[in-house]
């Protein structure tokens, strides 16, 4: 049944929109008139088709998003009504009716369309690939082959949600350093380009010599004072450059090779690269999707180019007949606990434990360097903010004090 979108007026002569299922403009007429709601405009389904295509250009990063956390959700309903029995294009209905995402609605109702007229869901969801990844629908694939699909369903549910609370883990402890750090630049900023050239007018007329640390305070303040326009300017432009040096396939490599090694954060990085490397594989490997297949999803979604092309590496090495922990060990890329968790996952014919455990032991550990890292540059800062004022206050007061001390020796 297609999915219409319509304008109406309600009772009062306000005017509603929606989505709502109908055989045909007509049939939604009566219902929504049933309804106390008098229907003015209705797009056909090809129509609301491309206005979900032009949803995508404004309302995909304002409100029509959809996150991790509404993917996860939909598959652990949609889970749920497979795993009680309900056919797919039943569940798949029900559905529709339960989702409040507009967005997630249409893309729901165009996947049980496909699944009605003889799709696999699998390839009903390739059809949306910019909100299914391959990862998403390589794994309904083999659910559906192997007749688990309500097992692979919770496995797929579990890994989103279990990806999505580290993704806002990692987000909600950065946030407050990230917000101390704008706040500061902002009011420095305000301080040397407003606040500091008023007060420094009054040596002006003064014959004092003043301190190198005035001078240095009075000259910085100007410039920022002059010029402030220009560093804006070149600050984005270093922006733009870097942004688009990053783009380049030698821009990328080169980024993601630093990124690994960089103080402090590089090795923070790795982990959490290695912990969703480890995860997701393992739970392709789980759902029944070939060694070769689940090593070419993973090289797309472990998020850093070298690790991608170690994972190349380590596929294209499989297929001459080695085993996977040796090119991961050749790579110098994987600590030594991942390559030898993997040889004895593969010796004991526990490969998925074992990297469900490798996963775990990086979580762990992200989570703790984390909040390591928090509680490091949160001090870190503040000491900072405060060396910059006390050199300012001091900047200030000390030309002051020797104006008062030349005035009372007159």
């Amino acid at each position: 049944m297609p999915v219409f979108e319509y304008k109406a007026l309600d009772q009062r002569g306000k005017t509603v929109g929606g989505l709502k299922e109908a055989d045909s403009p007509k049939t939604l007429r009566s219902t929504l008139r049933r309804d106390g709601i008098f229907l003015t405009e209705v797009l056909g389904q090809k129509e609301a088709a491309a206005a979900a295509k032009r949803d995508v250009s404004v309302r995909r990063w304002v409100g029509g998003r959809i996150s991790a956390d509404d993917i996860a959700i939909t598959t652990r309903q949609l889970a749920v009504l497979v795993g009680a029995g309900v056919p797919l294009v039943e569940a798949l209905s029900a559905l529709v009716d339960q989702v409040d995402h507009e967005r997630m609605k249409r893309i729901i109702s165009d996947v049980r369309q496909h699944v009605n007229e003889g799709s696999s869901l699998a390839d009903a969801l390739a059809s949306h690939g910019k909100v299914f990844s391959s990862l998403f629908v390589n794994m309904i694939r083999a659910g559906e082959s192997s007749g688990a699909l309500e097992i692979v369903l919770v496995r797929l549910s579990d890994f989103t949600e279990s990806q999505a609370r580290l993704r806002s883990k990692v987000i909600g402890t950065l946030t407050y350093p990230a917000a101390m750090l704008c706040i500061g630049t902002v009011i420095m900023g305000i301080l040397f380009a407003v606040v500091i050239p008023k007060i420094t007018k009054i040596f002006e007329d003064t014959k004092v010599t003043l301190p190198w640390t005035t001078r240095a305070l009075i000259g910085f303040s100007t410039t920022v004072h002059d010029w402030w326009w220009a560093f804006l300017l070149f600050f984005a432009a270093l922006v733009v450059l870097f942004l688009r040096w990053r783009r380049t396939p030698a821009g990328r490599a080169a980024w993601d090779s630093w990124v690994l090694t960089a103080p402090l954060f590089g090795n923070l990085i790795r982990q959490i690269a290695i912990a969703r490397f480890s995860r997701t594989l393992a739970t392709l490997l789980k759902s029944g999707v070939p060694l070769l297949s689940s090593l070419d999803i993973v090289k797309n979604i472990v998020g850093n180019v070298r690790l991608a092309t170690v994972v190349d590496e380590s596929r294209e090495a499989i297929k001459e007949g080695e085993s996977i922990a040796a090119p991961l060990k050749r790579s110098g890329e994987f600590p030594p606990l991942v390559y030898h968790m993997v040889a004895i996952g593969e010796r004991s014919g526990q490969l998925e434990e074992m990297l469900t455990n490798v996963a775990n032991a990086y979580d762990a550990q992200v989570e703790t360097k984390i909040g390591a890292l928090t509680s490091l540059l949160e001090p870190f800062m503040i000491v900072a903010m405060g060396v910059v004022v006390a050199f300012i206050v001091f900047s200030i007061l000390m030309p002051i004090l020797q104006i008062n001390t030349l005035a009372g020796g007159t």
